[in-house]
């Protein structure tokens, strides 16, 4: 039986919907893989500082099977950052450790400092994807119980990176020198999980406050103070921005992992608002003014994977991102 013209047409509607979605999806695998190094300028550093150089890492998702992502981060050791950050979910399943090892390898030696994010404590499980479309996928429906989720070895993470030399910023403060100055650190575990506490100042006379180094300055003239969360949750930024931070560096988004080109991304599974779901803004700021007035900037990574489960990205390349912090 030959279809009437309107079965014709109806088919030919159907078969070019899912001629698309089928090249859609195989673009959106093929992007997964294609990571990219994006530079950015900071300005707030004094007048009369010398620029400084911070390569971002965020959200690595490594498996057994990443050996790609790990080439391609080691190669980033070329740059010579004068400081490396890593804002956490290193993996995704406990075969990804050693992955984790070689690819931080050739990073040894630079200054550095981290935080966790969940998936440095629990391994990434399957879930319908139709969950991260949910403002908050916490509390979008789930078949897997979270005491069921394999833990992560996340003591050996934390040590790995540490052995670096990298400061962990794990509910801490620290310090790093870079070229004999003094930069301010603060950090908190992953908000995501509800294991945040923005640590306290040092008292004045403390060990840590006594330290008789110069400190590279910020645009106000006090010593420059760098942020670490793995999840931008807005407590955070809150807290942060009281604390007189100068640039607050996190993660966790995937910048919304499937955008809509002109549109942007979707979701930022956390409170951020999606026009910050990766790259640099003021903080509280206003989107789309650079020359917001506010002190804080926040920066946020796109990061390099995503769960084995859905190896995908659409319109949101994987990333690291080199930023150059140069005077105001």
């Amino acid at each position: 039986m030959t279809p009437c013209p309107a079965g014709r047409a109806a088919l030919s509607v159907i078969g070019t919907t899912a001629a698309l979605g089928a090249a859609t999806l195989a673009y959106s695998l093929i992007e997964a893989r294609r990571p990219v190094l994006r530079r950015i300028d900071v300005p707030v550093l004094a007048t009369d500082e010398e620029p400084l150089t911070v390569l971002h890492l965020a959200d690595l998702h490594l498996t057994g099977r990443t050996e790609a992502r790990v080439a391609w981060v080691r190669q980033l050791a070329q740059l010579q950052p004068d400081v490396v950050v890593n804002t956490g979910d290193n993996l995704s399943l406990a075969s990804g450790l050693e992955p984790l090892r070689r690819a931080v390898e050739p990073l040894t030696g630079l200054p550095g400092a981290f935080v966790m994010g969940d998936h440095d404590y629990r391994s990434t499980v399957f879930r319908l994807p139709t969950r991260y479309l949910h403002r908050d996928p916490r509390k979008a429906s789930s078949r897997v119980r979270d005491e069921d989720i394999e833990a992560l070895p996340w003591e050996e993470i934390r040590d790995l990176q540490a052995a670096t030399g990298w400061v962990d910023l794990t509910n801490r403060r620290g310090s790093l020198t870079v070229r004999g100055r003094r930069i301010e650190l603060v950090g908190v575990d992953d908000p995501h999980a509800n294991r945040d506490v923005l640590p306290v100042p040092e008292a004045a006379g403390s060990a840590e406050s006594a330290i008789s180094l110069p400190a590279v300055r910020d645009r106000e003239g006090r010593a420059l103070r760098l942020g670490l969360t793995h999840a931008p949750y807005r407590r955070v930024l809150e807290a942060m921005s009281a604390d007189d931070v100068d640039l607050v560096l996190a993660g966790h988004t995937h910048g919304g992992q499937l955008c809509v080109p002109g549109v942007g991304a979707l979701v930022t599974n956390c409170d951020l608002d999606r026009g910050r779901a990766s790259g640099l803004s003021q903080w509280p700021g206003r989107l789309g003014d650079p020359r917001a007035a506010d002190h804080m900037y926040l920066h946020v990574s796109a990061g390099l994977g995503t769960s084995p489960y859905t190896p995908v990205r659409l319109a949101c390349r994987p990333e690291a991102t080199l930023l150059r912090l140069l005077p105001a």
